[in-house]
């Protein structure tokens, strides 16, 4: 982390930005990455929670300077993320009781990345298969796996079925698992980012292994036609995809 004591017209104010990128959530790069046109200052409120209104009032602007190298930096860093096949054996989850207490929670993660139980699988299966046919339809079927990137929303909520009954210990609920990407995003970016990375490369061979009709569905994926997801509501994609520079 760096922190930096800047004077505002109206007294002190202390900033503090992540240098590494293992210190960023999955949550502020989908931040940083829905707005196309990020400023400097829209970059640095991500990364230290500050609001944009306080940041406009430091008085000197070349006292981001020393904010504005460090959030380069992490954008080379990210560009590379999506490469890394180092998936972690354990990832922590803190989230808060009834009383409103923090509770920590370690998940290991298995090598041998299995979705469980069905009903987060087939959630799961869909957002993928939905996420590549869009693909597909935009830029057709030659080569589209070396050029395929999921859009982070779509690795969010693949994330979100996955870790919901395993970080929770609740029953599976489509529902209360998309709300559960509000705890994914709280996710450090380097642990998220290669476990989705998982589930998108090893597609459709980890379905096969997981239903015997897949043969029935292989076909229509192939042509490109979209699965529909069997819910009434969905979280939203949006276009920006990654890697890319923030």
């Amino acid at each position: 982390m760096i922190q930096k004591t800047l004077k505002t017209i109206t007294g002190k104010l202390s900033v503090t930005i992540p240098t590494e990128l293992n210190e960023v959530t999955l949550g502020q790069i989908m931040a940083m990455q829905q707005k196309p046109d990020l400023n400097d200052i829209e970059a640095i409120s991500i990364l230290s929670g500050i609001a944009i209104e306080e940041l406009q009032n430091v008085k000197s602007i070349h006292d981001f300077q020393v904010f504005t190298d460090t959030v380069l930096a992490l954008s080379h860093q990210i560009k590379h993320l999506y490469n890394s096949e180092v998936i972690p054996k354990e990832v922590v989850f803190i989230l808060h009781d009834a009383q409103e207490k923090q509770v920590q929670k370690n998940v290991k993660v298995s090598h041998d990345l299995s979705v469980e139980p069905a009903g987060a699988f087939m959630a799961a299966r869909d957002i993928i298969a939905e996420e590549i046919n869009n693909h597909i339809k935009q830029h057709g079927q030659d080569d589209w796996q070396e050029r395929f990137n999921p859009s982070l929303s779509a690795c969010c909520q693949v994330l979100a079925h996955y870790f919901f009954c395993k970080v929770t210990g609740q029953q599976y609920n489509e529902y209360q698992a998309e709300e559960f990407c509000n705890e994914i995003k709280k996710m450090r970016v380097t642990e998220a980012l290669p476990i989705a990375r998982h589930f998108f490369s090893c597609f459709p061979n980890l379905s096969k292994r997981k239903t015997s009709f897949w043969h029935r569905l292989l076909p229509r994926w192939k042509n490109g036609q979209v699965f529909s997801r069997s819910r009434s509501s969905s979280i939203s994609t949006p276009s920006t995809h990654w890697p890319a520079a923030i």
